[in-house]
């Protein structure tokens, strides 16, 4: 038995993709712990997974509330106060882990791409580590956009400059970031690196996304496995249940994640533009809205609005689904072969939104959009091509494996310390 630890941003949705592989992890025989600041353990809810606190001097406990706030809103300043706050974290992690690591007797390391520290302490500490994607794979090609970018996939010079001046600007705003990395691969004496995807695993890359799905890529390492969405298989099972509330067989499904979920306004302006279309709508928007705020968007247009339910189960029901363009609800989505209207509001959602374009899964509109404008678009989701879009897609999704096949591939990478080679053919790039 190995213990293999976890280190990923302290998120509701990476947590969760995650702690489907730990699951598997402990199945198969190993241990598996989570280490971050303490407020992250409220994420762990599988009682055979560990949580090991680090940082309690510069991140006790409530600390994160603040993190989620400036998260929810990353514009302005705001988004200044954001990338500081992820660095924080970052260093704080570098600083943390080695006694952490160490404390715990840890074979190998599971590192989220979205957070470096788990990367650089490991290959610091000759620990094997494999690289996981949770969201958009960082991973970087010349011709691509960053997966942040909103841009759709083009081959024009035009395009290629595009991408390449968008790059530069974004790594200059990562600024602070970029010294946190830089400080701590020096540290470790690592050879230089400054941006994520400077910090991925030479053993095994992990994605959620599915290869169908992304842009065409010409470049992944032969170590890259789009696995397909990482889920338990009694994932929302807690949550309520459809036959409790008044919806019709088919209705539209609007949610905006577990960071979004906050947005009264934009889901008024759905609950309006379902009201238009005569759509039944139910919303889910994670315990973010108050009674009354609820009971404001029934009067607006919305057949039912809660807290948490089943979504896989509301979207194997949905006729659209209405998101914010978070990769696990796309995902599910075309495993549902259910039409989206992406709204993105932050992080990849742009990137994701471009490609469920760039696929013909769905339609794009803006949080700015007036419900009439989202209407329109509603609309356009009746057309049944839709629907073979995304049917086409269900099959390499479905075989990719999922948890249980990423789970073998950390098994063969962590005990082996040796690169797991991609064999499927519908990985292939």
């Amino acid at each position: 038995m190995s213990h293999f630890a976890v280190v990923a941003p302290a998120l509701y949705s990476h947590a969760k993709a995650l702690e489907a592989l730990a699951v598997c992890l402990v199945a198969r025989g190993h241990r598996v712990t989570f280490v971050h600041q303490v407020d992250a353990k409220a994420l762990i809810q599988e009682p055979s997974i560990g949580f090991f606190a680090v940082g309690h001097a510069t991140h006790p406990q409530g600390r994160q509330a603040r993190t989620l706030s400036r998260l929810a809103s990353p514009s302005g300043l705001g988004l200044f106060a954001m990338i500081r706050d992820l660095a924080e974290t970052t260093d704080m992690l570098c600083r943390e882990l080695p006694a952490a690591f160490q404390t715990l007797s840890i074979d190998g390391v599971i590192a989220d791409q979205m957070e470096p520290a788990g990367a650089l302490v490991a290959e610091g500490l000759n620990l094997p580590f494999v690289s996981v994607a949770c969201a958009l794979p960082v991973n970087r090609e010349p011709h691509l956009p960053l997966p942040v970018m909103p841009f759709r996939y083009a081959e024009s010079e035009r395009a290629q400059g595009m991408y390449a001046t968008s790059e530069r600007i974004y790594d200059r705003l990562m600024g602070r970031h970029v010294q946190v990395v830089e400080r701590h691969a020096r540290a470790f004496g690592l050879t230089p690196r400054r941006a994520l995807h400077e910090c991925l695993s030479t053993l095994a890359q992990i994605s959620q996304t599915p290869l169908a799905f992304d842009f065409p890529r010409e470049a992944l390492p032969d170590t890259f496995h789009a696995v397909g969405p990482l889920r338990l298989p009694n994932a929302g099972a807690s949550h309520r249940r459809l036959a409790e509330l008044p919806l019709p067989e088919r209705f539209v499904f609007a949610s905006l994640g577990t960071l979004q979920g906050h947005r009264f306004h934009l889901f008024e302006k759905i609950a309006r533009a379902c009201r238009r279309q005569g759509k039944a709508l139910l919303i889910a928007h994670c315990g973010k809205l108050s009674e009354a705020q609820e009971a404001a968007l029934v009067r607006a247009g919305a057949t039912a609005a809660v807290d948490f339910v089943d979504q896989r189960e509301a979207l194997a029901r949905a006729q659209a689904v209405i998101t914010h363009g978070g990769l696990n609800t796309v995902v599910d989505a075309i495993d549902t072969a259910t039409p989206m209207l992406v709204v993105p509001l932050a992080f990849d959602q742009p990137g994701v939104a471009a490609r469920v374009l760039h696929h013909g899964l769905g339609e794009r509109a803006f949080a700015f959009s007036r419900s009439a404008t989202l209407a329109r678009k509603l609309a356009r989701l009746e057309a049944p091509d839709y629907g073979e879009r995304l049917t086409a897609l269900q099959a390499p999704l479905r075989l990719a494996g999922g948890a249980k096949r990423a789970a073998v591939i950390v098994e063969q990478a962590l005990t082996t310390h040796r690169p797991v080679i991609t064999e499927s053919p519908h990985e292939t790039p």
